[in-house]
């Protein structure tokens, strides 16, 4: 069964992703917080743990970057699978998790 709220267009804008939706909403959302609100296992733990104050990021996660999706593959009807240039690709981007993530970043 298919969702009642939908994406009708997902187009690279800028330094983000904009999405249109089929009820007439449309937001815009930077790659650097798609990439910070990846819904994985991994990333949800790493969120959740007290903040390191001696972090100290490698050289692969330095020559990076800023973060850019280099593929965005369609779930069946339900989600969307980002590849990320830093290599991380185990986030399944629900369609109810892009829009509360869009939400967020239109400040509602």
């Amino acid at each position: 069964m298919k969702p009642s709220i939908e994406p009708i267009s997902l187009k690279r804008q800028g330094d983000g992703l904009a999405i249109e939706w089929n009820d007439g909403v449309r937001h815009v959302v930077s790659w650097r917080n798609l990439r910070k609100a990846c819904p994985c296992a991994t990333c949800i733990e790493e969120r959740n743990l007290p903040p390191n104050p001696f972090n100290i990021l490698s050289p692969a996660q330095l020559a990076v970057g800023s973060p850019e999706p280099t593929a965005m593959a369609a779930r069946g009807y339900y989600a969307y699978q980002i590849t990320w240039n830093d290599g991380h690709d185990t986030g399944i981007y629900t369609l109810e998790y892009l829009r509360e993530i869009g939400e967020k970043a239109a400040g509602g």
